[in-house]
C-alpha cells in the first residue's frame, strides 16, 4: 500500500525524524516506557496506577498537527498547529486510521528486534496492542469521527482498555461521546490553570472563549458513565504556588473525577525553547503540593505515586471505582 500523507512535506519530515509513524492526518509513536517494558525493565505510571500493560500500549493520535492551544509546556512542535478544523477532504475513516497506524507501529517495534536486552517474548506480545491511548500529539477531540473511532477500537477482539486525553476545548465532542455511547475506558482532562488569565498565559489558546470551553468540559466529567481523571501539570513559578491550591480544589470538586494526577512539567522536546529545566518540580515538591491539595478535598485519599515520573495520584472515595482496570496487571514498582 502506498504511503498516504496529507501533511506538508516539512511537517511530515519533522515527525518522521522524531520517530513517528504517519498515515494521513494521524500518527503513532513508541514511547520511552514501551521501550523500557520490552526490555522488561519497567512499565509506565499507567501500569503502576491502573494495571495497563505498557508493552502492549499503542499511543496514537488522529490529529497529529491539529490543536486549539499553543501550550508553553508542550513537548510537541506546536508551531505546526495552524488550523482549527481538519479539511473535509483530508478526513480518514476510523478503521483506515487504526489498521495503517498498527502497521506503522509494527515497523517501529520490529526495529528493536536483535537490540540489546530485548525480551523477544515481550516484544512479540507488544506487536498486538491491548491498550489504546488516544493522545500523543494535537487534540484528538478535533477529529470529527472520534465516536466511530472509539467504537471501532472497542470492537477489536484484543482491546482491553482505551484512554482519551483532551485539553477540554471541544465540549460538544465530549457531549457526542456521551450521547452516542462512545466513551472510552478512561477520559483525561488536562488542567494547568485555575482562572482565566492564567489559562490564557499557559495555554495560549486560539479560541477567544477557551476558558468557558474548558469549564464546560470540566462539568461534563461528572456526567460521564466512565472513569475520569483530571491531570494537573505543574510548572514551577507558574501554577505551583500553595496559595493557588484552594482554586484548584474548587475546580476539582466541580468536575468530580474518579482520580486526580499531579505531574511535573518535563523539560523535553520543543518545550525546551519556551521554558527552562528550572521550571520542573522535584518529586518532593509534587508530593507536597498533592498533600496540600488533599487538605481541601476531604473526599479524596492519596492513592499512589511514581517518583521517577514525577507524578502522584489521589482517588475520589465519594465517586469510587476500583483503581485496577486490569486486575493483577501491574509489573511496575
Amino acid at each position: 500500500m502506498e504511503e498516504k500523507l496529507t501533511l506538508d512535506a516539512k511537517t511530515a519530515e519533522a515527525l518522521k525524524r522524531a520517530h513517528y509513524g504517519i498515515y494521513g492526518h494521524s500518527a503513532v509513536e513508541i514511547c520511552h516506557w514501551t521501550k523500557e517494558a520490552i526490555r522488561k525493565k519497567s512499565g509506565c505510571y499507567k501500569n503502576k496506577f491502573y494495571g495497563i500493560q505498557t508493552h502492549q500500549c499503542m499511543e496514537f493520535t488522529p490529529t497529529a498537527v491539529f490543536c486549539e492551544n499553543r501550550c508553553i509546556y508542550c513537548w510537541r512542535p506546536n508551531e505546526f498547529y495552524r488550523m482549527l478544523k481538519i479539511p473535509e477532504d483530508w478526513i480518514d475513516e476510523p478503521e483506515e486510521i487504526v489498521k495503517n497506524l498498527e502497521k506503522e507501529r509494527k515497523k517501529l517495534l520490529i526495529g528493536f528486534m536483535g537490540g540489546p536486552n530485548i525480551d523477544k517474548d515481550w516484544l512479540k506480545d507488544a506487536l498486538t496492542p491491548t491498550h489504546y491511548s488516544i493522545s500523543l500529539s494535537g487534540e484528538p477531540t478535533m477529529y470529527p469521527k472520534l465516536p466511530e473511532l472509539i467504537k471501532y477500537l472497542k470492537s477489536l477482539p484484543n482491546t482491553k482498555s482505551i484512554f482519551l486525553v483532551t485539553n477540554g476545548q471541544e465540549p460538544e465532542m465530549l457531549k457526542r461521546l456521551i450521547k452516542e455511547d462512545a466513551l472510552p475506558t478512561q477520559v483525561y482532562l488536562s488542567m494547568n490553570a485555575y482562572d482565566e488569565s492564567e489559562f490564557i498565559n499557559i495555554n495560549r489558546p486560539m479560541y477567544k472563549d477557551a476558558w468557558k470551553r474548558w469549564l464546560d468540559s470540566l462539568k461534563l466529567l461528572n456526567e460521564m458513565n466512565t472513569r475520569t481523571v483530571i491531570r494537573i501539570t505543574l510548572i514551577k513559578s507558574y501554577n505551583d504556588k500553595l496559595e493557588q491550591i484552594p482554586k484548584a480544589a474548587e475546580l476539582i470538586r466541580m468536575g468530580n473525577p474518579h482520580f486526580v494526577e499531579v505531574k511535573s512539567y518535563m523539560h523535553i522536546g520543543y518545550s525546551q525553547s519556551r521554558l527552562s529545566a528550572d521550571n520542573m518540580l522535584t518529586f518532593e515538591e509534587i508530593k507536597s503540593f498533592t498533600l496540600k491539595l488533599l487538605s481541601y478535598l476531604s473526599e479524596f485519599v492519596y492513592m499512589d505515586d511514581m517518583p521517577r515520573s514525577l507524578i502522584s495520584v489521589i482517588q475520589n472515595l465519594k465517586r469510587y471505582t476500583d483503581r485496577w482496570i486490569i486486575q493483577g496487571g501491574s509489573y511496575t514498582k
